[in-house]
């Protein structure tokens, strides 16, 4: 079982990992997390109705660590969705106010369970047995254990609650940077304005510049891929103040080179490789 487990949030860490949390697809993105690991809890459920722990070390092991865990990401993916689904539509004083108060809900949370936030953070294993193995503890008084952890044969009550501080913990963080971005994205307006002004250009071969475009289309990094490469190409052209011309008579001649179809992209690489091994030196 343990194995198992760890191989499901091995899974689920790598997909958050590349899990974009600041796009404009944060709230479809957050529905499919939280599907994915209802799915993922539900099927453990159904596992651990029929399964008999080894020992109670192993029963404390997957309610004190490995459920909330899983439990907790979806506790958190859940509260993203809710936030950014009742985002404001206002000014940066509107939005700072709402993120600010999601954040002092956190601080009531963590308040209110402190005994048992100091008691699981500290890593003492003093009430583990009352805490973590099922039928210790009444699970009637925890009424906060949301419709995820209703079932007394899939929860002891207080996993849910190491849940729900791993939840807020990472709760916290993506709150913080949220207020960090209404800064950036002011810094990022502005400097947009001051380069639209005084352009910067693009000195380097045309075919060089639509090498770089036609792979960054190619790999998906603008606007998810979501973009024709006519549009892109016009961006760039634009915004590098130059003329890309025939940009697809070019893409078939790279295609046809028969030395190195990506000649400047692999100088790209040399340079960059170099300037590394150079401050690497210093």
């Amino acid at each position: 079982m343990r194995e198992y487990i760890d191989n499901i949030l091995q899974e689920i860490e790598s997909e958050i990992d590349n899990f974009d949390f600041y796009d404009c697809d944060i709230i479809e993105n957050s529905l499919a997390m939280i599907t994915r690991l209802e799915n993922i809890l539900t099927e453990l459920r159904v596992q651990i109705a029929d399964y008999t722990f080894a020992s109670k070390e192993e029963e404390i092991l997957f309610f004190k660590t490995q459920k909330p865990e899983l439990l907790g990401r979806l506790l958190f993916f859940d509260k993203v969705y809710q936030i950014e689904s009742k985002f404001p539509n206002g000014s940066d004083d509107v939005v700072t106010a709402y993120l600010n108060e999601k954040l002092d809900n956190l601080t009531y949370f963590f308040n209110r369970n402190l005994d048992f936030y100091q008691y699981y953070r500290s890593k003492s294993t003093l009430y583990d047995e009352h805490y973590f193995i099922r039928g210790r503890a009444d699970v009637r008084l925890h009424s906060d254990s949301s419709r995820y952890d209703r079932d007394p044969n899939f929860s002891t009550g207080f996993d849910y609650k190491v849940a729900k501080i791993l939840a807020n913990e990472m709760l916290r963080i993506f709150l913080n940077k949220r207020l960090q971005n209404i800064g950036k994205e002011k810094y990022l307006e502005a400097s947009r304005v001051k380069y639209l002004k005084r352009p910067i250009n693009f000195t380097g071969k045309k075919v060089a510049l639509i090498e770089i475009g036609y792979s960054l289309a190619a790999a998906g990094d603008i606007n998810h891929g979501n973009i024709e490469i006519k549009e892109l190409m016009d961006y760039l052209g634009a915004v590098f103040n130059v003329d890309l011309g025939d940009y697809y008579a070019a893409y078939i001649a790279m295609k046809g080179r028969k030395k190195d179809r990506t000649a400047h992209l692999k100088r790209l690489i040399e340079a960059l490789t170099k300037k590394m091994d150079e401050d690497d030196s210093i």
